[in-house]
């Protein structure tokens, strides 16, 4: 998208870029950034609008200024980062240790969107979604089911081989389409597994599951995803951090 074009203040969308590249490792922890005025230059910005940007990674400790060498990228980064939505899952253990999980795609398709899906994406209804239905595991054991929807236009070339498909959807969209997820929407409620469920999920018996609903937007405000989450909470709880 041009600059002209960007809804946010210039200094902002510099400090996205800069955050997106170091984020995607292309500036991998030690380089060294070109200094302010070839930013600039590059960029098509004032130095000013670059130094802002700057100046707001190093206080979030994305970056650091070395006197004789320059702005480094130190490799850290900030708490409240979406990074966490990109390389973390967001159910913890019982511990409140973070939790890594690996994803099982039960179906990748491309059809017509069901009517919570049109209202949340505001599309119509011939508009067609990629949706895709997926199990999250931790240690081998099924702990959540995942139907996500996003619009399949402006995503051409979108994997429709499951075995292909990326494990983490943000970072796919950023990096390949230039898509940024900026705002998650969640209403969060609580509802009795289902035969289907049960069965996913290894559930004996009656059980309860935590049920997430999602939408993702971009960073122009646009809704990108709508996804449905149903996870058993037995040994696992979800926690929703703001710092």
């Amino acid at each position: 998208m041009p600059l002209s074009d960007q809804v946010l203040p210039l200094y902002q969308v510099i400090k996205q870029q800069i955050s997106d590249a170091i984020l995607l490792e292309r500036w991998p922890a030690g380089t060294v950034l070109h200094n302010e005025i070839e930013l600039a230059r590059s960029c098509g910005v004032a130095v000013g609008t670059v130094r802002r940007a700057m100046s707001d990674l190093t206080k979030e400790g994305l970056l650091i200024r070395r006197r004789k060498t320059g702005t480094i990228v130190t490799g850290r980064t900030p708490q409240q980062s979406l990074r966490f939505f990109f390389q973390y899952f967001r159910l913890h253990g019982l511990d409140g240790g973070l939790q890594y999980s690996t994803a099982r795609v039960l179906k990748l398709e491309q059809r017509l969107p069901v009517e919570v899906e049109r209202t949340a994406l505001d599309i119509d209804a011939d508009e067609p979604v990629i949706a895709i239905h997926r199990l999250r595991m931790i240690e081998d054991a099924p702990v959540m089911i995942d139907l996500i929807a996003m619009p399949a236009t402006g995503l051409p070339d979108f994997p429709d081989d499951p075995a292909e498909l990326p494990d983490h959807l943000y970072l796919h969209l950023l990096d390949r389409y230039g898509i940024r997820i900026s705002a998650i929407r969640e209403q969060i409620h609580a509802n009795l597994a289902n035969d289907e469920d049960a069965s996913l999920l290894d559930l004996e018996g009656p059980a309860t599951l935590l049920c997430i609903d999602e939408i993702a937007y971009d960073q122009a405000g646009a809704a990108m995803i709508h996804a449905r989450h149903r996870c058993r909470t037995d040994k696992h709880r979800y926690v929703n951090e703001v710092q």
